[in-house]
């Protein structure tokens, strides 16, 4: 329990240095625009555009970023619902988020989850050529906390989240 309080604060004061910067009024936005890509239309979009397009490995790419998205709903709810993290405006008396979040609580990051399962689907099937959608993904998760709907360790663990259930679902479409 000590260590999780510990983790806790240290998350707190990472994000208020995120939030508390001289820069935070043209941060602001620019991460506006940036968390805006990350609100789905990207992860529908991309594997769309290349299986319309005929590519190599479109169809694959397309069905096991679609995989993806199955298996990671779900489970996104669950841990967001069991976990029930108040969002930092809930967490911190006098604090006021740049933005109204879609829902209630913070762990994890969706938009950072979704974000990063995308970059790592493209770059399981495309190789180097998908790797900047990575600076992307990092540009969507550091625009979550700096609108503060999301603490840094959220953001880690949506990361962590797309990865994973990239993997997997990149594992068994090619079984």
């Amino acid at each position: 329990m000590r260590l999780i309080q510990s983790i806790n604060q240290f998350d707190v004061r990472m994000f208020m240095a995120c939030v508390n910067t001289r820069f935070q009024r043209p941060l602001v936005r620019v991460a506006r625009s940036v968390s805006k890509t990350g609100d789905g239309y990207a992860q529908l979009g991309l594997p769309t555009l290349v299986y319309l397009s005929g590519t190599h490995l479109g169809a694959s790419y397309f069905a096991a970023t679609a995989l993806a998205f199955v298996i990671w709903l779900p489970l996104y709810w669950v841990l967001k619902n069991t976990c029930r993290r108040r969002r930092p405006p809930a967490a911190i008396p006098a604090f006021s988020a740049e933005i109204i979040a879609s829902d209630e609580f913070s762990f994890p990051s969706g938009h950072t989850a979704a974000a990063f399962l995308l970059a790592t689907m493209t770059v399981l099937f495309y190789g180097v050529i998908g790797a900047p959608l990575f600076i992307w993904a990092l540009a969507v998760a550091a625009s979550r906390v700096i609108l503060g709907v999301h603490f840094p360790t959220d953001t880690v663990a949506g990361a962590g989240l797309g990865i994973g259930i990239a993997h997997l679902s990149y594992s068994l479409i090619l079984i």
